[in-house]
This record gives C-alpha cells, sequence and structure tokens, in this order.
C-alpha cells in the first residue's frame, strides 16, 4: 500500500473504533438515564429519554460501522 492508501486506511479505521466507542458509551448514558443515575427532566420523561439514547447507542455501536465498512469497501478487481 501507499502511504495515502495507508492514511486513509488509519483514518477509516479512526472512524469505525470511535462509532463504537460513542454507541457504547451512549448505551450506558442512556442506562444510566433509566435507573435513575443523574436526572435530567425527571421522571417519567427520563426512562423515555434514556431508552432513545439506548436505541441510538446500539445503532451507532452495531449498525453504522458495517454501513461505512459496506460504503468504503473496495471495488473487486478484475
Amino acid at each position: 500500500m501507499t502511504t495515502a492508501a495507508d492514511a486513509l486506511a488509519k483514518k477509516r479505521f479512526f472512524a469505525l473504533a470511535s462509532m463504537r466507542l460513542m454507541g457504547a458509551i451512549f448505551v450506558l448514558a442512556g442506562f444510566a438515564l433509566i435507573r435513575s443515575g443523574f436526572v435530567v427532566a425527571g421522571q417519567p420523561t427520563d426512562r423515555w429519554i434514556g431508552v432513545a439514547v439506548v436505541l441510538i447507542g446500539v445503532f451507532d455501536f452495531a449498525v453504522m460501522p458495517k454501513i461505512l465498512a459496506r460504503r468504503w469497501r473496495s471495488p473487486k478487481q478484475p
């Protein structure tokens, strides 16, 4: 690989890793909201906000890296 291709691969790897890390942080923050670990708007609103944050975190953790990897896949060489 060339240095430009290496740099692009490193950027993409960092993007995928940070996407998964942020998804995990969202899931943990959502569970903290559901369990009343900290207060944003008061119960029961915090539970619904926590559920939404958990769902966004699961999407960021599991689905978005696959979408990005598929989009960034190099074309097949004949």
